[in-house]
């Protein structure tokens, strides 16, 4: 393995599209609708937060597709944060990336899976081993390199497509709920009782700005990322309505409100039992591809740190033949391993809920910076921001209302995760003053 080996482009828009759509699409989409209906009175409202959860999922992309066309660079979200505002910035968002977020959603995800395939399969041995397993082996994919893991991961996102829209097909020929004509009566949602439904639905819809990482193994990446991620987005949108509205046709709110499993009750209610184990296998698919995006994404982003001099230097390491940084893949399994088997992710995931959607405030100033800074330059934009800066600014504001929300609702989790945020600060000067950079 050498340094000096670059990343290979070798992905289309057809990959960055998958990238998207698989990093925002995991199991949630498939549980996340009785959560929204914990929290508000009537299906408009409930439809109505996914709408609006959806439009902010847009706004989002908007902005991301600018940036990428902008800073079409390895790392995507950390190079925007790095070359706006500071180097310490762009290395404490990797650092949680690392330690606890994009890490510790694999683990949470890996013993999803593991739990699923026990069900389907009835093997005897533990989650943890089984977690272990999976990762591992989608460890070994990536390695092989960009496109063996684009392939797979984009398999993954097919099926996932197709397991939704089973959903949904079966479920607007399963028999209505008695209760949705009743349902269709209820008002009084509080503004606070449609924020506190949004949370859910905003995680449900984030993952999008993970495709941005692998900017610098795109053929086109000022065209295929902002395309891939405009597409990617409306189509998880609308895919994402669609199953609401058939949890909220077949349940109703009351029952859809009760359960913790509404695509499987879907699924029971349309084909019975075979239904609700061919949902099961869909969910455990998704699961699936999401830990094979999350492996294909984050890397990069510590291979970018590497290359900046601000983590070890092996992470920067290319194999020669696969022109796959095998270094920093193996080190993105190998702690999603770790908090797997010990568990722990399941008291850390809190802890950087506020500090996630920190940084997708900053990356979204990145964005003024950039057409600041850009303006007496001849740098190509590219795709623009509709109705900037007020689509910007707004997701601004509404990604920093998410962290006051949290530091309200959690604030031990939230004190926690700006401690792990504040341990990165002498850890990035330590390798600065090793690597013998400039701050």
């Amino acid at each position: 393995m050498s340094a000096s080996v670059g990343l290979a482009r070798r992905l289309n828009l057809f990959d960055a599209t998958m990238l998207v759509m698989g990093g925002i699409v995991g199991a949630g989409i498939f549980m996340n609708p009785a959560v929204v209906a914990q929290e508000v009175t009537s299906p408009a409202a409930a439809l109505g937060a996914w709408v609006a959860g959806g439009a902010f999922a847009l706004a989002g992309a908007f902005i991301y597709a600018e940036l990428a066309a902008r800073r079409p660079a390895v790392g995507g979200q950390y190079a925007y944060l790095r070359e706006a505002f500071h180097p310490l910035v762009a290395f404490l968002y990797a650092w949680t990336l690392l330690l606890v977020s994009q890490s510790g959603g694999m683990a949470a995800v890996a013993m999803t899976f593991a739990r699923y395939a026990q069900q389907l399969t009835g093997i005897a041995a533990a989650d943890g081993i089984i977690a272990l397993v999976t990762l591992a082996a989608l460890t070994l994919v990536n390695c092989l390199g960009v496109r063996a893991g684009s392939n797979v991961q984009s398999t993954f996102m097919l099926l996932k497509i197709a397991a939704i829209v089973m959903l949904v097909a079966y479920g607007f020929r399963a028999p209505a709920s008695a209760a949705v004509t009743a349902d269709a009566s209820t008002t009084g949602t509080s503004i606070t009782a449609f924020g506190a439904a949004l949370v859910p639905v905003l995680f449900a819809y984030g993952g999008w700005q993970t495709s941005s990482f692998v900017s610098g193994e795109l053929r086109s990446p000022r065209r295929d990322l902002p395309l891939g991620l405009l597409i990617g987005v409306t189509g998880v949108v609308l895919l994402y309505v669609l199953v609401n509205l058939v949890c909220l046709r077949v349940l109703g709110m009351a029952a859809l409100a009760a359960t913790t499993t509404p695509a499987s009750d879907v699924m029971r209610a349309a084909l019975g039992d075979r239904g609700a184990t061919l949902i099961a296998a869909g969910i455990a698919i998704s699961t699936l591809g999401f830990l094979s995006q999350n492996l294909l994404t984050g890397p990069r982003v510590y291979f970018a740190m590497a290359q900046d001099g601000v983590f070890f230097r092996s992470v920067a390491a290319v194999h020669p033949r696969t022109r796959a940084p095998v270094v920093a893949i193996v080190a993105q399994g190998a702690v999603a391993s770790a908090l797997a088997l010990t568990g722990s992710y399941e008291r850390i995931l809190g802890y950087v809920v506020a500090i996630d959607w920190l940084f997708f405030g900053l990356t979204a100033l990145a964005l003024v910076v950039f057409r600041r800074r850009d303006a007496d330059t001849r740098t190509p934009a590219g795709f623009r921001v509709p109705a900037h800066p007020l689509t910007t600014f707004a997701f601004v504001i509404g990604a920093w209302l998410v962290v006051v929300n949290t530091i309200y609702r959690f604030p031990l989790d939230a004190l926690a995760g700006f401690a792990l945020l504040a341990v990165g600060v002498p850890a990035y000067y330590a390798w600065r003053r090793r690597s013998g950079a400039v701050t």
